[in-house]
């Protein structure tokens, strides 16, 4: 059975985390409130529009969600103006399974302007067959849908994906689909991952060989 590897973006390909982080506090300030503390493991791996109403603990009017939801996704375009880097190791494992013709996507929650946009900007867009979005999906993680359709389209089962995820909700969604998953612990402890479902966790993707 032909293997494949997924990736989601944030926090496994690219160490977006704190931009992340201060768009939302600045979205919040805006509305008026004062996030607690590790607020925004809330946040991970979920869509801007779902975070906002688990952030302001209340439903709001849909227009309002994605006013709101476009308000963070504006600070965080100007926050990325600074720069971003990759996770440390990714760019030469990423390289590395393209030169052994492994199948490679990216399943994740950003919107697809973002994604093919950063994915570009860190070099990474030419090593990825598949780039799922959230545009591209009904239900965001931890529902399995952005990893099965990525797997559908490389043509592979899903049984012999393997995922590598920093939240909790994509390692839950990649199990849901029946894949493996490798926690990445730009965000959540090798503890968290793990009893969400991840065999094992990473801090990189430095010396990292594969089969992992």
């Amino acid at each position: 059975m032909r293997a494949a590897v997924l990736f989601d973006m944030d926090g496994v390909l690219i160490d977006s985390g704190a931009h992340h982080r201060d768009a939302w506090v600045a979205m919040l300030a805006e509305a008026g409130v004062t996030p607690p503390p590790d607020f925004w493991r809330i946040t991970i791996g979920r869509p801007s529009e779902e975070a906002v109403e688990l952030l302001l603990e209340r439903r709001l009017p849909e227009g309002e969600t994605r006013r709101l939801a476009q308000r963070k996704h504006e600070h965080y375009a100007r926050l990325v103006r600074r720069g971003l880097r990759p996770i440390a190791g990714v760019r030469a494992f990423v390289e590395a399974l393209a030169r052994a013709e492994v199948p490679r996507a990216v399943g994740t929650s950003a919107a697809r302007y973002d994604a093919e946009r950063l994915l570009a900007e860190l070099g990474l867009r030419r090593h990825f067959e598949v780039v799922v979005t959230a545009d591209d999906v009904r239900c965001g993680k931890p529902d399995p849908e952005v990893y099965l359709r990525a797997a559908e389209a490389l043509a592979v089962e899903p049984t012999a994906c393997l995922v590598f995820e920093d939240s909790l909700v994509g390692v839950r969604a990649a199990r849901a689909a029946g894949m493996r998953a490798i926690g990445v612990t730009s965000a959540h402890s090798e503890a968290e991952l793990v009893e969400a479902g991840a065999e094992r966790a990473i801090a990189d993707f430095v010396g990292l060989p594969w089969p992992p």
